[in-house]
């Protein structure tokens, strides 16, 4: 199987210039500078997930009106948007109305929805943006978002337990006094079966490539690939979980969707192939702030209704990511359909 979509060199070096490399640099001034991080407040540790308002996080999922039609290369109507509206009611609701009634599990599922949707964006990212072939198979397909996914996922739970457990617990907090059933999750048992199956994960991801690169495969790709595994793995153990995880949202994760919405968008395509990235970021901004402002009032009304309201910086942040969640389920399917249109599998 082959991702359907064909860049031309020119396109790749902008992504690399403007995608791969500023995150690259970004990740690795963070692990130079951690213990300066360290010792930073808490609300400055937080910055980057406030800065996602606005920059790259919220509005990297604000497009998903357009995506279905510009993904199979048909006009934008009314009829497309109102189904992805019917989507986010649907789906998103449902999600939502579980977290007031049974937030531990929302939690905790957010945790695995969060794990597969990350890992989901790094696939699609080396097949198309590196042009990699070291992972022809399901298998090795499958291998990878579980292996990327548990990377800012999982790596703080083991590296980081109290840090984590606080967020986790922050969540459930908002909804419910009861969080005394999660503690078993930061246990050293389970941590340590964690830090097994992470690490079985990564070796298998990168002896699986070796094999593909020894029996043909391109290598430079598979190189940057197992580059991006090992930086992550520095990043996630060196950094406080929610600065890690924020930056990593922002610059990441949806920077690299939002080159991908660039890709399915006929006139950025355009400029991206003449070397040209500033109509690009025009579109998507221009594209995106209807729903991100939408997605404000959203958090807006949330406020309203979550049983005991934020009044801290932990509280605030636990607001927003519970927010975050119900907008990543029905985003989540939107991206699983144009990993199927784009014969991701």
């Amino acid at each position: 199987m082959a991702v359907s979509e064909s860049l031309s060199d020119t396109t790749r070096q902008v992504l690399g210039r403007s995608v791969f490399i500023p995150a690259w640099l970004i990740l690795i001034g963070c692990i130079l500078l951690a213990p300066l991080v360290e010792s930073l407040s808490p609300r400055l540790r937080y910055l980057p997930f406030a800065l996602s308002l606005l920059i790259f996080g919220l509005p990297h999922g604000a497009v998903d009106h357009l995506t279905p039609a510009r993904t199979v290369n048909t006009p934008v109507t009314v009829r497309s948007m109102l189904s992805v509206g019917g989507l986010y009611l649907s789906i998103g609701g449902v999600y939502l109305g579980w977290w007031f009634f049974a937030p531990t599990s929302a939690a905790i599922m957010f945790v695995f929805i969060t794990l597969l949707h990350w890992g989901q964006g790094d696939l699609y990212a080396i097949l198309s943006f590196l042009d990699a072939d070291h992972l022809p198979t399901r298998f090795e397909r499958a291998l990878s978002i579980v292996t990327r996914g548990a990377m800012p996922m999982l790596i703080p739970l083991i590296a980081h337990p109290m840090s984590y457990q606080r967020v986790l617990i922050g969540f459930i907090e908002l909804f419910s006094v009861n969080t005394v059933s999660i503690g078993f999750l930061f246990s050293s048992p389970i941590r340590n079966v964690v830090t097994a199956v992470i690490i079985g994960l990564t070796i298998m991801t990168i002896a699986a490539g070796a094999w593909r690169v020894y029996t043909g495969a391109s290598a430079r790709p598979y190189l940057i690939d197992a580059g991006e595994i090992g930086l992550l793995w520095a990043f996630f153990i060196a950094l406080p979980p929610i600065f890690a995880v924020g930056v990593y949202f922002c610059i990441w994760h949806s920077l690299r969707h939002i080159a991908r919405l660039a890709i399915i968008d006929h006139p950025s395509r355009q400029a991206l192939d003449s070397a040209h990235i500033r109509p690009a970021v025009w579109r998507f901004v221009r594209d995106a702030a209807p729903l991100t402002a939408a997605a404000l009032l959203f958090f807006a009304s949330l406020y309203i209704l979550v049983p005991r309201q934020p009044n801290n910086i932990e509280s605030l942040a636990a607001f927003y990511l519970v927010g975050i969640a119900a907008l990543t389920a029905p985003h989540v399917v939107i991206v699983s359909w144009m990993d199927r249109m784009q014969a991701v599998w």
